[in-house]
Formats: structure tokens, C-alpha cells, sequence
């Protein structure tokens, strides 16, 4: 592999800003030169230095200082009372995050846990579905789906409805508690749903759609005692580079997978990437704030104020903190699960009866133990061998349907996208050229009620997708099984 031009000019550039980096073959290594006396103490013996975070990098994509200052700093955590980062490492759309932590981040610890490393979008994450209808049929009656949709998501036709005993089940148990619960007291559109497919569809959703949560994290509006629950949030799209987006499958590459996984070509398919959004949100500052405060009282905050849980020193924190982002989780499951079923609904409402089956839902911002350490993933999918794994690219740019390889040297895992170019702010300064041209906007179908948000997501802020698959491909973390073109995009 060759190496990028003015390498040397670059790794000088970066030794100034406090960064150790080497390349080799595609990798970027990184350590801090810079550490502070307490990240020198040996507060975890069985890994008294700090490991070297490495990133996956196509040749010629930017390499962000500031995203290495995040990734080296999110190695060098530990906890004065054991505890320690055993390996760090990057996938190929890592950029900065706004929260200190790189996007496309893997982490394995030992001994603790980092709230800050996830944040507060816990299992945002990607569901995909296909459909036996045709793209020239689907675009016949484009005009009235796009209105009934626009209804459910943006202005608050759909109903979600359901018993108090369902909301806890949901936050408890995530799809397979609240189906069981619904199919007692069916309330909503989902009276209207398949609940036999639904329930046959759970095992292709990672981990069953179930983690070990508790109702009692949740937010108290939501699970009241008796009644009705009507939640603002569930079923939403929600900000940023979140989507729903139609799709056509364009070109199957790994025949027998994509026929065991019921994909063919020229089938219609509907990408949702969403989270659990003010649950997520409402937890994950939660519990940033509660590692803050257990933070041993005469020691100073490390500089990145990435604060972790020593499972030693505080093993209850460690265990309420997982039960915590897991009852996130479980609702960001619901929430994939009901705005695909929304639009499940409306094609069969709209093009007759469709099975429209699920492919597969995967997180790509979760804590999970294993093997016998855990792995927190901020903005990278698991891509275990075999496994499905579904990489979007921008809504102006080919999506891939993947299936992981289990590669240990990046912890088995995948990029969840892409990546971004340009920030939010740079694209719509004054002065930015917002023509449809400049923004690779020409062509695309985006249905948004915000005009800003159009401009925020399009093509022109993300890097190309091809890259970020070819170099996967390389390293052997995954192997493609189809290509998706897109057709709309819903954005909120």
C-alpha cells in the first residue's frame, strides 16, 4: 500500500499538537507525548501504559488532530481504583465528536466502564427491510405515500399509543416484552400490524431486541401507573444525520447470502436510522453526571473529562449504569422497530398487501460484554462473523448491505457510515455556496420540512462511501453482499 503523500510533513505537523502517530498499510497509530502525571501513575497494573489507538484510514481521506486528540485521550482513561483500556481503535469514517469522543470510536475495558464513551444517543443504530415492489410501481404512487408518511412523521398523525403495563415492558425487556404486551392489549395502528411477523422477525434483530433494562430509569412520564401512554418521541426520526430512506436494491455481489437473507435485485427497501432519542438523551446526561460525581474527591479531573466506573471501587454504579443504557437501548429498538412498522403500513395501504420482511436491525452506539471484557462502540456497528451489517452511504450515494468477518484487530467491528466532511455550522455560514450544485443536492429527493436540515445532510457534508467500503473490504472486517441506490429520503 502506498503511502500518503507528504507523510513525514504530516506526522511532524501532528507531533506539534502533543500526537505520536505512525502509519503503516492503510493504519494510523496514535498515543499521546503529552500525558499528565496522574495518566503516568500505574493505576492498572495489568496495563500500567496506555495502549495505541489505531484508525483505519483510506489513502488520501483527512486525518483530523482533533479527532486523534480524542481517540489517544479516550486510550489513556483508567481509574486510580482499577480499571484500564485494553484496546482503542478506529473505523474508516472517524471524524471529531461534539462530546469529546471521536465518532467511529471502539473501546475494550477492563475492570470499568465510560459513560462519556457512548453518550447520550445509546442504540442509535440501523434497521433495513425489502420489498417485492417494483421501483417504476412504487414511483406510480410516490406522490400519495410521501403525504401519508410526511403525516406519521412529521406531523404527528401516527398513533403509538399503549397501556402503561406495555411502556414498562418495553423499557424491561425491550421488543419481546412490549409484543408480548401489546398482543394482550392491542392499542394504535399496530391493531392494524402483523404481530405474527413481527414476532417471527425478533431473531433477526441483534441480540434479540432485548437487553437487561429496568422500567425504573426510564423517564417518570413514561411509565405511569395506569392509563394510556401517548410519547411525543417514539416512532421519530429525530435530528442530525438521522433518516428513513427508500431504497432499490441496484446489485446483489454475494449471491448465496443475499438469497438466505431474502434480498434480490430490484427490490424495493427501507432504510430507518434512529436511536432512542430523548430517552437516550435523558439517561446518557444522567449517568455523565453520576461518573462525574464518583470521581475520587482528591484526585483532579483527567483532562479529557472522560470519567469511567471502577467495577473495584464502585460495582454498584458499574452494574445500575448498564441496566441504565440497557433500558435505553430496549426503546431504541421500539423506536426502529415503529417507524419501519409506520411505513410497513402505509405500503401495504398505499401498493396492496406487502410482506416488506426485515432484514436486519443492529446497534452502532452500545456497551456489550464481550467475550470477558466490554466493548463500547460510539458510531461502529458489530460486524461478527457472518453477521449482517447495513453501511449507508449520504442520501445522495450508495448504501451497502455487508456481512461482518469478526476481524479481532478492530474488536470484530464496522463503520456505521460514511463519515462527516463538513460540520453543520461550515455549511450553513453566511457566504457558503448553498446552490444545489456545490451540495450535491441536484437529483435528490429529500422530504423535510426544515430547509437547513437539507443542507445539513447533503452529499457534499459527508466523505465518499467507496473508499470507506474498499478499505474495510482490505482489512477483512467485512465482505459485500449488495449495493442499495437511493430513491427518497425522509429527514426531520
Amino acid at each position: 500500500m502506498q503511502q500518503p503523500k507528504n507523510l513525514k510533513r504530516l506526522l511532524q505537523a501532528l507531533a506539534k499538537q502533543g500526537l505520536d502517530v505512525t502509519y503503516n498499510d492503510r493504519t494510523y497509530s496514535v498515543r499521546l507525548n503529552d500525558s499528565s502525571e496522574f495518566d503516568r501513575q500505574d493505576a492498572c497494573p495489568t496495563n500500567a501504559d496506555a495502549p495505541t489507538a489505531e484508525i483505519l484510514l483510506p489513502e488520501g481521506f483527512p486525518v483530523e488532530a482533533k479527532a486523534l486528540k480524542q481517540l489517544a485521550n479516550l486510550a489513556q482513561i483508567r481509574h486510580p481504583a482499577g480499571g484500564c483500556v485494553c484496546k482503542c481503535c478506529a473505523t474508516p469514517d472517524f471524524h471529531p465528536g461534539d462530546a469529546g469522543v471521536a465518532i467511529g470510536s471502539i473501546v475494550q475495558t477492563e475492570g470499568m466502564v465510560i459513560p462519556a464513551a457512548l453518550g447520550s444517543d445509546i442504540n442509535c443504530g440501523m434497521r433495513l427491510h425489502v420489498a417485492d415492489l417494483s421501483l417504476e410501481k412504487f414511483l406510480q404512487k410516490r406522490d400519495r405515500f410521501v403525504e401519508l408518511m410526511k403525516g406519521d412523521y412529521f406531523f404527528g398523525t401516527r398513533d403509538v399509543a399503549m397501556t402503561a403495563k406495555t411502556s414498562r415492558a418495553l423499557f424491561q425487556y425491550g421488543i419481546p416484552g412490549w409484543l408480548d404486551a401489546m398482543l394482550d392489549a392491542p392499542t394504535g395502528s399496530i391493531v392494524k400490524s402483523n404481530l405474527d411477523q413481527l414476532a417471527d422477525e425478533i431473531d433477526r434483530v441483534y441480540l434479540g431486541g432485548s437487553m437487561n433494562g429496568d422500567w425504573k430509569w426510564a423517564p417518570e412520564e413514561l411509565v405511569p401507573d395506569t392509563g394510556i401512554v401517548r410519547d411525543g418521541g417514539l416512532a421519530t426520526i429525530g435530528g442530525g444525520n438521522h433518516f428513513v430512506e427508500i431504497q432499490v436494491v441496484e446489485e446483489i455481489e454475494d449471491k448465496a447470502t443475499a438469497f438466505a437473507w431474502g434480498v434480490r435485485k430490484g427490490q424495493l427497501a427501507f432504510t430507518i436510522h434512529s436511536g432512542s432519542r430523548n430517552v437516550g438523551k435523558y439517561i446518557g446526561g444522567m449517568w455523565r453526571d453520576r461518573a462525574r460525581s464518583a470521581w475520587p474527591k482528591n484526585l483532579k479531573y483527567p483532562d479529557s473529562r472522560l470519567f469511567p466506573l471502577s467495577l473495584t471501587a464502585n460495582p454498584n454504579l458499574v452494574s445500575d449504569y448498564l441496566q441504565a443504557e440497557a433500558t435505553a437501548a430496549n426503546y431504541g429498538f421500539i423506536n426502529r422497530l415503529l417507524l419501519a412498522e409506520l411505513l410497513r403500513l402505509r405500503l401495504r395501504e398505499v401498493y396492496g398487501d406487502l410482506a416488506a420482511p426485515l432484514v436486519y436491525d443492529l446497534p452502532h452506539n452500545i456497551t456489550l460484554f464481550e467475550g470477558n471484557r466490554w466493548v463500547t462502540r460510539k458510531g461502529a456497528c458489530p460486524a461478527h462473523p457472518q453477521q449482517p451489517v447495513i453501511i449507508p452511504g449520504s442520501m445522495g450515494a450508495t448504501s451497502y448491505l455487508l456481512i461482518g468477518k469478526g476481524n479481532s484487530e478492530f474488536l470484530s467491528s464496522a463503520s456505521h457510515g460514511a463519515g462527516r466532511i463538513r460540520s453543520r455550522f461550515d455549511l450553513n455560514r453566511e457566504g457558503a455556496d448553498k446552490s444545489e450544485d456545490a451540495l450535491g443536492l441536484t437529483g435528490i429527493d429529500c422530504i423535510t420540512l426544515r430547509e437547513e436540515r437539507r443542507i445539513e445532510e447533503a452529499p457534499a457534508a459527508y466523505k465518499p462511501i467507496q473508499p470507506v467500503i474498499d478499505v474495510q473490504i482490505a482489512a477483512g472486517l467485512v465482505g459485500v453482499v449488495a449495493r442499495l441506490k437511493p430513491v427518497l429520503t425522509f429527514k426531520a
